[in-house]
C-alpha cells in the first residue's frame, strides 16, 4: 500500500526534509495587512519587518474542512491511503476541521499532534519511517498517536511583544519583562502553550541554561533526531543549542526555521529545542 504521510506548514519542515522523507504540506493562511498569502510566501523576516512598521500582527486562517477534503482527494490520487498530522486541536481548528474531512473519505487517518513546529516534524518522520516498513496506515496512526505525549516541545523567547500583541499577556507583564530582561520558557503540554520557566541575561546565556534544564528535566531522550528550530537566532544562539545536543548524544541535529504561522505567535529571536522523549535512561 502506498501511504502518503501529511502534515500542514505549522510543522516549520524545511524543503529538504519534507523531500527526504516524502513528506506532503499544506499551507495554512496568512493575512498581512490587506493582503491574503499562503505560509511560505513570505519570509519571518518580512513579516517581522510588517509587524514593525504597523504595529498589527497578521492574522492566520486555519484550512475549513472542504479545503481539506480538496487537499486529501488530491492526495490519493497517487496514493492509497493518507496519514495526516495536524497542528494541536488545542491551538486551532484546523484539526477538527481535517477530522471532519476524513469521516467523508475512505483511507484518511488523522493524528491530532497536540503539538506545533517541529514537534509534528517528529510525529511525520516517525510515520514515514513505519510506512517504509509496510505498516498500513490505520495503525500507522494509531503508532504515531500514542508517541505524542511523548514529545518534549518547548522554546524560549527572547520578547513578550508578540504574546502582548496576540493577548496572551498582559501589559504589566510586558513592562517587567522587558525591563528585567527577562526570557519565558514556553512549553506545550495537553496541546496548549505555556510558560513555566524564567532566565535573565543575554541570548546565548538563556539558551545554553535552557537546553541545560530541558535536558535534565527531559531526561530520557530518543537520541536519534532532535531539532533546533528558530524564528531567527544569531549564530552564537545556534551554537549553544548545539554544543548541547551533541554533548547529549543526539546522532541527528536538524535545524529549521519556524515559518510565519509560528512565528507571528512568538516573534524574533525565539529558539526550542524538540525530541520525542521516550529513550533509554542513561
Amino acid at each position: 500500500m502506498k501511504i502518503a504521510v501529511s502534515v500542514e506548514s505549522t510543522s516549520d519542515l524545511s524543503k529538504e526534509l519534507l523531500q527526504k522523507y516524502d513528506i506532503k504540506v499544506v499551507p495554512f493562511q496568512i493575512v498581512v495587512g490587506e493582503e491574503l498569502l499562503k505560509d511560505g510566501d513570505i519570509t519571518t523576516e518580512e513579516l517581522f519587518a510588517s509587524v514593525e512598521k504597523t504595529g498589527k500582527l497578521p492574522k492566520t486562517n486555519a484550512l475549513n474542512m472542504f479545503e481539506y477534503i480538496e487537499y486529501f482527494n488530491e492526495l490519493k490520487k497517487d496514493y492509497d491511503a493518507v496519514v495526516h498530522i495536524c497542528l494541536s486541536s488545542g491551538l486551532s481548528s484546523s484539526c477538527n476541521n481535517a477530522i471532519n474531512a476524513s469521516k467523508e473519505l475512505e483511507n484518511v487517518y488523522i493524528v491530532d499532534s497536540q503539538s506545533l513546529s517541529t514537534g509534528i516534524g517528529l510525529l511525520a518522520i516517525y510515520a514515514r519511517e513505519l510506512a517504509d516498513e509496510g505498516i498500513c496506515a490505520s495503525e500507522i496512526a494509531q503508532k504515531v498517536s500514542q508517541r505524542v505525549d511523548k514529545l518534549q516541545v518547548s522554546f524560549v523567547i527572547e520578547r513578550l511583544d508578540y504574546l502582548y500583541k496576540g493577548g496572551r499577556c498582559n501589559a504589566l507583564a510586558l513592562l517587567g519583562a522587558n525591563i528585567l530582561r527577562i526570557r519565558p520558557r514556553i512549553t506545550v503540554k495537553g496541546g496548549k502553550m505555556g510558560s513555566d520557566k524564567k532566565y535573565r541575561g543575554t541570548m546565548e546565556k538563556v539558551v545554553a541554561k535552557y537546553c541545560a534544564e530541558t535536558l535534565d528535566e527531559f531526561h530520557t531522550p530518543d537520541r536519534k533526531r532532535v531539532f533546533i528550530t528558530y524564528t531567527t537566532a544569531t549564530p552564537e544562539m545556534v551554537s549553544s543549542a548545539r554544543e548541547a545536543l551533541i554533548d547529549a548524544g543526539f546522532e541527528e541535529i536538524y535545524e529549521t526555521h519556524a515559518g510565519c504561522t509560528i512565528a507571528s505567535h512568538c516573534g524574533a529571536n525565539t529558539l526550542g529545542i524538540l525530541y520525542f522523549n521516550d529513550g533509554a535512561e542513561n
